[in-house]
């Protein structure tokens, strides 16, 4: 059998672990395709969530774009409280794979753009988000990936070797910010990819 090259797994959480789209939420609350599409692109944007991702309260976020966009107030607002209807389950091919991990022993963790408020809400809801060694959450950092800053808390706080530590995200931006920090990272485009990339570095996964 290969020596294992890795001595660590780190997991990035939404589009890897968890299925989370504000599509799951939106669909029913604006059944008009374009006029969802430009809630979700221009109002209620990935750049407006990423502060939240940041450590912006959820509070002030709600108040700040309700007061742009009064007329969208109701569906802001859903962002924020019907924010659990947005995640549709656990990745459960990815979560066996987990599994395997931690029973062979080996360290596992949890390195995510994610408001540290609704990190808490889906630790609730999908226990498997509290099976991991460590984790390292965006919103309560207030630094986000692919910022160098975030990758380096991880590896010092859990004293890993960087290069002995491999990592999985399905954005390649986040995958290239880990290389850059030194970790052995890959894109994840399945758990079945992810399992072959594991035994490719050594790793004894069914």
């Amino acid at each position: 059998m290969t020596e294992a090259t890795i001595d660590a797994v780190v997991f990035d959480i939404g589009g890897v672990l968890l299925d989370w789209s504000p599509t799951y939420l939106y669909a029913d609350l604006i059944p008009d395709e374009d006029e969802r599409t430009h809630f979700l692109t221009n109002i209620a944007s990935p750049a407006w969530n990423h502060r939240q991702d940041e450590g912006r309260p959820w509070a002030e976020a709600v108040a700040e774009l309700t007061s742009l966009h009064p007329e969208h107030a109701e569906w802001i607002a859903a962002y924020d409280h019907g924010w659990l209807k947005m995640v549709k389950g656990v990745f459960e091919d990815t979560a066996v794979v987990l599994g395997e991990l931690q029973a062979l022993g080996l360290p596992t963790y949890a390195l995510t753009n994610f408001s540290g408020e609704k990190w808490e809400v889906a630790k609730d809801a999908f226990p498997v988000l509290t099976s991991f060694d460590g984790e390292v959450v965006s919103g309560v950092e207030q630094t986000a990936k692919p910022d160098e800053k975030i990758y380096r808390i991880l590896i010092d706080r859990f004293g890993l070797d960087p290069a002995r530590t491999f990592y999985t995200d399905d954005m390649a931006y986040n995958v290239d910010g880990a290389r850059a920090a030194g970790l052995d990272a890959e894109v994840f485009t399945g758990a079945a990819d992810l399992r072959i990339q594991l035994r490719s570095r050594g790793l004894a996964l069914q």
